[in-house]
């Protein structure tokens, strides 16, 4: 099955997989940089930072598969040691047994579904199916969807994992970065808007 045509497609054209690999190496670099945008919070050991961001966008731009892609060698590169991940916590192999260790091992898949998603409304705004300009609230919808799956890998992994339980869990680890998650969506519905990702076919 080929890849739906998502914004990426339209930014740096070709069907090769030299583009797609540099669209993919665009996506890290992306990831790497956002990950360094870090507040961290006195009151748990998860701080803000810009990862999330960072993984969504990234599944709006490649979609699906390629974002997944991105994503899994973004885990292998910060198990590997390189500094890819958020610079508070231990790095290398050490920091999948940390507090965010549930987040980072929940990126790929919230990648994969988000970028899925994406492709589905990409196809259904250029055949007709959907009917606003931007298509906002569906983009919406899949955004929410790979936040569900961040913030579910990340709290069920400082409940169990870490042994907090799952109140202090949600108190630590979601609760605190509601605002920001919404604001962040708010920005990638606004950027998406503004290259008119799901434009219909004349």
């Amino acid at each position: 099955m080929s890849q739906s045509k998502v914004l990426a497609d339209q930014l740096y054209s070709g069907e090769s997989i030299a583009a797609d690999a540099v669209r993919i190496a665009a996506a890290n670099i992306l990831l790497a940089l956002c990950a360094h945008i870090v507040i961290p919070l006195p009151f748990t050991p998860v701080p803000i930072t810009g990862q999330t961001f960072g993984v969504l966008l990234v599944a709006v731009l490649l979609g699906a598969r390629r974002s997944g892609i991105a994503l899994v060698l973004y885990f292998l590169e910060g198990l590997a040691g390189l500094p890819v991940f958020q610079p508070l916590g231990i790095p290398g192999p050490a920091r999948f047994i940390g507090p965010t260790a549930g987040y980072l091992v929940a990126y790929p898949f919230a990648a994969f579904a988000t970028g899925w998603l994406v492709e589905r409304i990409a196809d259904a705004k250029r055949s007709g199916g959907i009917k606003s300009q931007p298509a906002g609230a569906p983009l919406a919808g899949a955004l929410l969807c790979g936040e569900t799956i961040i913030f579910l890998g990340g709290c069920t992994w400082l409940a169990l994992g870490m042994g907090l339980g799952w109140p202090l869990a949600l108190q630590n680890g979601a609760l605190p970065f509601v605002p920001g998650e919404i604001i962040k969506m708010v920005l990638i519905v606004t950027l998406v808007g503004g290259f008119e990702l799901f434009r219909r076919k004349p």
